[in-house]
């Protein structure tokens, strides 16, 4: 006799697992420990008798009975989402407004597909983006002028709810023939010689200056500015100065051989990205489900990011 009975989380593991092709991103995405995770398979595995993929083929490649699960699993999960998110509007309510304002010039790569996945799932919610830059996103917030921010350091005096997304690297880009090419990481003193280009936001805004260049006393020897990505990488490739950038910002230029990246410092440069919202809207379900939404798009997307994980 078989049993314990099979469970949706079962289904949500596979899942994951296909969609992140192992089991320590699967098990970061899901936010439970990757022991978790292996017992949840070991269980399957020894209830059907018959591993459920390949442990060492990449991409993984599912056995029959993987398969079957996973099917089922495309089948019965978004049915049972949708009835989810259906009791929640006929419980709570499912309309309103969800206003965001960016302060991260680079966040339109990533938002905006997890806004298309929203609108399908809440199409009651008026969603909108609030335009311009702000650096102080937060304001807005407790001006009831937007229901969402994206920031990047959550200040815990503010009387809103951070919800954590994720931490990404920041990459210092430089021409193919630079100097410095050669260097495994550039590191502050590097940057002294050096015009840094960036976007037109304050110093305090940006983590190469915040992090590193102003805690070692380094002033780069000029500096340029650009609000488009693509007129900082052509900078970058005339050999006009350095910028740093996101990785996914830049992929696509560096799989081209535009521009080479370099970490900063031996231990990278990374920041992190959180949604502020208030404490009220922070309870409505379609801004969980949003929180769920984002974080779920942007690790399948993104490449070498690290998702956060609310505090306990």
């Amino acid at each position: 006799m078989l049993s314990p009975f099979l469970e949706l989380r079962h289904l949500r593991t596979l899942c994951a697992l296909q969609e992140t092709g192992s089991l320590a991103r699967a098990a970061q995405m899901l936010n439970v420990t990757q022991s978790a995770l292996s017992h949840q398979i070991k269980f399957l595995e020894e209830r059907y008798g018959s591993p459920l993929f390949e442990r060492k083929s990449s991409p993984l490649k599912f056995s029959a009975i993987g398969e079957r699960l996973l099917e089922l699993g495309a089948h019965i999960l978004p049915e049972v989402e949708q009835a989810e998110r259906d009791v929640l509007r006929l419980s709570q309510g499912g309309g309103g407004t969800l206003r965001i304002v960016v302060e991260c010039h680079t966040c339109f790569d990533w938002l905006m597909p997890a806004m298309d996945v929203f609108r399908q799932r809440w199409p009651d919610v008026e969603l909108d983006i609030v335009s311009g830059f702000h650096p102080d996103p937060v304001a807005l917030i407790l001006q009831n002028r937007a229901e969402v921010a994206i920031v990047g350091d959550p200040d815990e005096d503010d009387p809103v709810v951070y919800h954590p997304l994720f931490r990404y690297e920041m990459l210092a880009l430089i021409a193919k023939q630079h100097h410095l090419s050669e260097r495994s990481y550039l590191q502050a003193q590097d940057f002294a010689s050096e015009v840094l280009i960036s976007y037109p936001i304050p110093d305090d805004m940006l983590d190469i200056m915040r992090q590193v260049l102003i805690p070692a006393g380094v002033t780069p020897a000029g500096r340029r500015t650009s609000e488009l990505t693509v007129a900082m990488l052509q900078l970058v490739a005339s050999g006009r100065g350095i910028a740093t950038l996101p990785m996914w910002t830049v992929q696509s230029y560096l799989e081209k051989g535009y521009v080479a990246a370099k970490p900063i410092t031996p231990n990278g440069l990374h920041a992190h990205l959180y949604m502020a919202s208030s404490p009220e809207v922070a309870q409505r379900p379609w801004m969980q489900d949003f929180v769920r939404i984002t974080r779920e798009c942007t690790y399948k997307a993104l490449p070498g990011i690290e998702l956060l994980h609310p505090k306990p």
